[in-house]
């Protein structure tokens, strides 16, 4: 857990004015801390050689995102919030793996959002009836099936609001992924949702407190949705939209994209169609679908290691076999927690990690998590 005052500089380096959170996760990596980034502020190319003019000159203004961040800290402690930094252990593992994900986020809500299965369900803001239909029986049949899995979506009108509604009614956790703070909730008519999902889930985001949830933040929060999920599912969209926008940043990320087909001249069906015949997404008709096309039907088996072909002698290096320490006896950890204990950074894990899989020493299992099968 980052402590308070690294916490403090690590919100007020994500909201230096003109730096764009790719560049603010480079300096993040190549520095041992935030707290060493605040004290280099004005000698920055001190820990990294080549700071553009443009990062030299946003690092002025630290002094000013400081109080800003310590402002949001009261904020933070009066209202039970709980924050994540990119190095934390329990910052979503799958998040850490896109570029511009966020340096911080802010908790309300006791979900755990690395568990095995995540999945988000995204659509237009006038679904149909048939859009609601298909919310509940796709829900309901993944309690049945597949009950661990966690349902993500960004508590707007139409298909965002009914897949936590139908979630909340079968009993499984949901996270609604905001486009504002902890300090409101908008659409103020989902209020008595967004109380319920505190209890059952919770509401996460990267934004301060009296942030307004302007356009541009609603398409912003659309690379967490898609970020921290294993899937996205498309349930009805015009040809246009924001949840066309989640599946083609979720396609970017690697993730898997499904969608509901719809009748032809059906409007708010035009862009899950178009997803289907442009190869976009995978058709899906139910839950059935689902867990068959992510390997969930039977989530036993799915945690199987794979066949890899292996090595007669294994020599591991320093960093390798530190990777193989943390996993051992263990069922299996993502790339946060073997980051944190390991203490080598993201880079020199994720590429050890793909070197130890090819050497049939370790095995990706579901959850994105790794796990020794050879010692």
């Amino acid at each position: 857990m980052t402590n308070e005052q690294e916490l403090i500089y690590t919100i007020a380096l994500s909201r230096l004015p003109k730096i764009s959170l790719a560049n603010c996760r480079i300096l993040y990596d190549q520095a041992d801390s935030v707290t060493e980034i605040w004290n280099h502020r004005n000698n920055i190319k001190e820990i990294l050689p080549d700071a553009s003019e443009r990062l030299i000159n946003a690092l002025q203004n630290m002094d000013e995102c400081v109080k800003r961040a310590e402002k949001e800290m009261e904020f933070i402690s009066n209202n039970n919030i709980k924050t994540m930094c990119i190095g934390d252990a329990d910052y979503p593992s799958r998040l850490i793996e896109c570029d511009d994900a966020p340096l911080v986020l802010f908790q309300c809500g006791n979900a755990d959002l690395n568990v095995k299965h995540v999945i988000n369900v995204v659509g237009t803001r006038k679904c149909t009836q048939y859009g609601k239909e298909i919310c509940q029986s796709l829900i309901s049949g993944l309690k049945q099936k597949c009950p661990d899995i966690l349902v993500v979506s960004g508590l707007a009108y139409g298909i965002d609001i009914h897949a936590h509604r139908a979630a909340l009614k079968n009993g499984m956790t949901t996270v609604g992924v905001l486009a504002h703070g902890l300090d409101r909730i908008y659409p103020a008519v989902h209020r008595k949702t967004a109380a319920e999902m505190v209890n059952n889930g919770g509401l996460l985001t990267e934004y301060l407190s009296e942030t307004n949830p302007d356009r541009i933040n609603f398409i912003r929060r659309n690379r967490i949705v898609a970020g921290i999920s294993d899937a996205t599912i498309v349930v009805e969209s015009a040809n246009k939209g924001g949840s066309l926008i989640t599946a083609e940043l979720a396609a970017d990320y690697n993730r898997d994209v499904f969608a509901y087909p719809g009748r032809a001249f059906d409007e708010y069906s035009a862009g899950c169609n178009r997803l289907i015949s442009e190869q976009k997404a995978s058709l899906i008709q139910s839950e059935d679908d689902l867990l068959r096309l992510m390997g969930w039907e039977d989530i036993q088996q799915n945690d199987k290691p794979k066949a890899t072909q292996q090595e007669l002698f294994i020599n591991l290096n320093d960093e390798q076999q530190r990777i193989v320490t943390a996993l051992k006896d263990s069922d299996g950890k993502q790339i946060n927690q073997i980051i944190v204990e390991t203490g080598l950074n993201y880079m020199q894990v994720s590429s050890q990690l793909y070197e130890l899989e090819c050497m049939g020493v370790i095995a990706l299992l579901g959850g994105a998590r790794y796990k020794v099968i050879r010692q």
